[in-house]
């Protein structure tokens, strides 16, 4: 069966274009305008995606996310007009897996979408991770990492950290989730910590840790791992 998905859009407009597209490429939609219809619809129905607006009429779309995040683990990306730094960090706290600004262009929020499917239903052939150019290869379960073949000595919140985000590959993860899961809970303020580790990391395993490709910071928000 094709994925679902649950579009959360008050305008009209919006919500057509990205039911026609989704529509065009095989997926199965549903679509609600306000919060508490986007929550009977999500019970009743059980997406695989959800595209959430934060500016609804009933009810904030961090409810939404609360919400579903109550009894779900569906991948919800946030579609929205605010651009603020803390609108993003707050969504994503809340428990969204991504966040796509409008204007938006098609094609990034299409490959958004297929890159949360991917991530909610992982490849079962193993838990190995490599980059695209064959460079750095991650094996979660043997624990270990090699960059062009040489194997790469990290320490354990190193390799914490590095774990977090390549089982999360193109996931935007919060400053927050990251400190909370790696170091925990009462660690969710300490940001120099993760600037201080990840330029480690970028230091072992980029080619050029001046000019990341493989750990990206989101400015203000958090860090995404693009294999």
């Amino acid at each position: 069966m094709n994925p679902g998905v649950l579009v959360v859009e008050d305008d009209a407009q919006i919500a057509r274009a990205l039911l026609v597209n989704l529509r065009a490429r095989g997926y199965r939609t549903h679509r609600a305008a306000t919060g508490r219809q986007a929550l009977e619809i999500a019970s009743r129905e059980h997406p695989d995606v959800v595209l959430l607006d934060l500016g609804l009429p009933d009810m904030e779309g961090g409810e939404v996310i609360e919400g579903l995040r109550g009894w779900s683990t569906v991948p919800i990306i946030v579609v929205s007009a605010r651009d603020a730094s803390h609108s993003k960090v707050d969504a994503l706290d809340r428990g969204a897996d991504d966040y796509v600004t409008k204007p938006f262009a098609m094609d990034e929020l299409l490959a958004r979408l297929r890159a949360a499917l991917r991530r909610a239903h992982p490849d079962p052939a193993g838990p190995v991770v490599e980059t695209t150019d064959g460079r750095v290869r991650i094996d979660l379960a043997d624990r270990s990492v090699t960059v062009e073949g040489q194997p790469v000595r990290l320490t354990k919140l190193e390799w914490r950290l590095l774990e977090v985000l390549a089982r999360n590959p193109h996931r935007l993860i919060g400053r927050t989730e990251l400190l909370t899961t790696v170091w925990g809970p009462g660690y969710g303020e300490e940001a120099n910590y993760l600037r201080v580790y990840m330029s480690q990391l970028r230091a072992k395993l980029e080619p050029d840790s001046s000019h990341p490709r493989y750990f990206l910071t989101e400015l203000g928000m958090g860090y995404r791992f693009t294999p």
